[in-house]
């Protein structure tokens, strides 16, 4: 699988590509991760959902969707329209929702499916990914499923490296890393916390060297691509990623703090690349090892 370049719009940050389309063209992404498809249509957790933190961003969205059918009616064929990589972020309540999804999506026109075995906000055993023991089972049901690649988004906590083995042996092809990190924020003036789910997920700048050195052990502890997540807001965040071996950076957070983030990211790149005589990244990937 070939992107045009390594920076790949987040899922849960870029809805479905549309609404990004009306601002700039979004062809120029090397992909756009889906929103998290489940098999029915959720309508996500209560209000609050946000809550900002210092240099990040507590969210509880709860996984709010369509559901995997109407996607495939409505939200697919214009997003094959928009000119770039389609990945399928899908989450499942069991490792045979996973399998499901999974066959549902086979042969669909997306490009990949990636794994969520690791959303923060949501009952249920979403954070598989956790565990090598869960994320053997949810891939291994997927990839029974399906033809597409296969991605695996896992969380920043628990054995992660295990997880991350045990989703090559399955068969993955990849592994995004990672999804954002539990916290907790409290409303002072009710003494309760601010979700009704309790805990939500930090993502944005401050979580950005937790996440650089999480690639930088995985891209050692597995031969497959890793695409980092967590915190890049520039090209040099992006950068700093792929010196710690990441193939292909997502970005999430940033995209509501500037909606022209990924593309002005994608222009430094490239200015990096030319004015250092740079024909691939292969020259530079994993430098800091």
């Amino acid at each position: 699988m070939v992107l045009k370049n390594p920076v790949i719009a987040a899922s849960g940050t870029f809805s479905f590509g549309a609404e990004y389309a009306r601002v700039y063209d979004v062809s120029c992404l090397g992909g756009i991760c889906t929103k998290g498809l489940t098999l029915h249509p959720r309508r996500g957790n209560p209000p609050p959902r946000l809550w900002e933190t210092p240099c990040g961003l507590l969210n509880s969205i709860g996984l709010e969707n369509p559901g995997v059918e109407t996607f495939l009616r409505e939200e697919l064929p214009r997003m094959r329209d928009l000119g770039t990589v389609v990945i399928a972020n899908i989450w499942g309540e069991t490792p045979e929702e996973y399998g499901e999804l999974a066959e549902r999506l086979s042969g669909s026109g997306v490009d990949a499916i990636e794994l969520n075995l690791s959303c923060p906000n949501v009952p249920g055993i979403g954070l598989l990914g956790g565990s090598a023991k869960g994320t053997a089972w949810a891939v291994r049901v997927a990839r029974a499923a399906c033809g597409e690649p296969l991605w695996v988004k896992l969380p920043p906590e628990g054995d992660v490296l295990g997880a991350a083995r045990a989703a090559e042996k399955e068969g993955a092809e990849a592994i995004s890393a990672a999804n954002t990190f539990r916290g907790l924020a409290i409303d002072i003036a009710t003494g309760r916390p601010v979700f009704a789910n309790t805990f939500g997920g930090l993502s944005g700048p401050a979580i950005k060297p937790l996440a650089l050195r999480l690639v930088y052990e995985l891209s050692q502890a597995v031969s497959i691509p890793v695409i980092g997540i967590g915190g890049i807001a520039s090209w040099e965040d992006a950068l700093e990623f792929i010196m710690a071996g990441a193939h292909a950076v997502q970005v999430g957070t940033a995209n509501f703090i500037d909606p022209l983030c990924a593309p002005r990211i994608i222009r430094g790149l490239e200015v990096f690349l030319k004015e250092r005589g740079i024909e691939t990244w292969e020259g530079i990937r994993g430098c800091a090892h």
